[in-house]
């Protein structure tokens, strides 16, 4: 049995590796100085600027040099300040790997509390992966050639969202408050809610224009029509499942009734992460508690 569970160990740990291995750092240039990174995770956010890399969310630790050897192909220059767009570990994951290189890491103020609550029940505080630089309603950020704004969305994803808006460069980081062309997580157990869902992408709407490139939590480069079409498809489907809660529906007569999501479920929404029965039973269950 022993050898079994050794077997199995070894098992999971080169497939861990393999996985790794095969995930695959993409770059792709916004404008003069900011650029998008993709792999397994969180959308990251890049920004050249004359102090070295400021950066969005950084993914998982185990990627760390792999998003390092990535941003080589940017600038030569070290990451300096990385931004966390929330607490979840797919855009922390490296606070630690990047800290030790001399970043400094900002977030909303509930960022660090929930993941140095979340620490702390595991056994030890980890202080290089914490934000030591935290903010309320939200940060003004001023460089040689661009303003960095970044705004506190309230109950939305979680209870720490941040907006981060590059005013030069006309870039828009989301994190994930936006799901290009999917059902988005929300996470009621941290804050999140629905109504606070809508609410950030209506916000988002008032900064971006025609022109603003959109950088999602996950999925696609978007455009502003393609948030639209997210924020048309949050509020079809909360009032449709608004009016079967005040016609007493049940919520296993929510959760499994599939005409309710269908028109999106046909263009794949629920492809992703989220699928078409987990959507109806979050939207029921922020709507209800």
């Amino acid at each position: 049995m022993k050898k079994l569970l050794i077997l199995a160990a070894f098992t999971l740990f080169f497939a861990a590796n393999a996985q790794d291995k095969e995930v695959k750092i993409t770059v792709d240039p916004l404008s003069d100085n900011i650029y998008m990174l993709t792999g397994q995770g969180g959308n990251i956010g890049v920004f050249k600027n004359e102090k070295g890399l400021f950066i969005i969310d950084d993914q998982f630790a185990r990627l760390s040099d792999k998003i390092l050897t990535n941003l080589k192909t940017i600038s030569d220059q070290p990451v300096t300040m990385v931004i966390n767009t929330h607490y979840h570990g797919d855009h922390t994951g490296g606070n630690e790997n990047m800290a030790n290189r001399g970043a400094t890491i900002f977030a909303q103020k509930n960022v660090r509390s929930r993941m140095e609550k979340g620490q702390k029940e595991k056994g030890s505080i980890v202080p290089l992966s914490l934000p030591v630089i935290t903010f309320n309603e939200g940060l003004q950020l001023y460089f040689k050639d661009e303003n960095v704004k970044a705004f506190h969305v309230h109950n939305a994803h979680t209870d720490g969202d941040a907006l981060i808006y590059f005013a030069n460069g006309n870039v828009l980081h989301m994190g994930d408050t936006f799901f290009n062309g999917r059902y988005p997580y929300i996470d009621l157990k941290s804050g999140g809610s629905i109504k606070g869902y809508i609410k950030a992408s209506e916000k988002a709407l008032l900064i971006a224009n025609d022109a603003t490139k959109i950088i999602p939590g996950h999925g696609k480069l978007a455009t502003k029509k393609d948030l639209e079409m997210f924020l048309k498809m949050l509020k079809e489907i909360t009032s449709t499942i608004q009016k079967e809660i005040d016609a007493e529906k049940s919520e296993k007569d929510i959760t499994k009734n599939t005409s309710l999501t269908a028109t999106y479920d046909a263009k794949g929404y629920g492809d992703g992460f989220i699928n078409s029965e987990r959507m109806r039973k979050t939207i029921y269950t922020s709507l209800t508690k």
